[in-house]
């Protein structure tokens, strides 16, 4: 009797795992999340929500395929759109401890250009970002930050 009551629970559970992962649709966790980049504004706001709120959706959405990144230190470091993406996807929901400050420095039909400061307790991060319309998205492609 004991067996058998294993048994049904055993196959209970695998019933409900069965249709709980059934449930989320094919594909549904590796799928992609499309933000809206449809302007420059949502582009800048998502890339801020990406560099200090440790958001993941559409963070290889939100970067051009040719994108750079130059860090300003004593030695100047530059890293590829794949390997910043890598290491952002790594930070996901992490917050960071900063107040942020966003100026659009320039802006045209076609691109623009924006300051990102990010003030830290011992230190201030600025980063100027350029952004540009890639069909009907924006897209950062090119990024250049200093450290004081």
């Amino acid at each position: 009797m004991k067996t058998l009551v294993k048994t049904i629970a055993a196959a209970a559970l695998i019933a409900i795992s069965t249709c709980a992962m059934a449930a989320e649709g094919p594909g549904s966790k590796s799928a992609k999340t499309n933000v809206n980049l449809s302007t420059a504004d949502f582009a800048l706001e998502h890339y801020v929500a990406v560099m200090t709120e440790g958001e993941s959706a559409g963070v290889e959405q939100l970067f051009a395929e040719d994108f750079n990144q130059k860090v300003q230190t004593a030695n100047l470091k530059s890293n590829s759109r794949s390997e910043v993406v890598k290491s952002l996807k790594k930070q996901k929901g992490e917050k960071l401890n900063c107040t942020v400050c966003t100026d659009v420095l320039e802006e045209s039909a076609d691109y623009m250009v924006a300051r990102v400061t990010l003030k830290f307790e011992n230190f201030t991060k600025t980063d100027l970002v350029t952004f540009v319309r890639e069909g009907n998205d924006w897209k950062v492609s090119k990024s250049i930050n200093s450290y004081k």
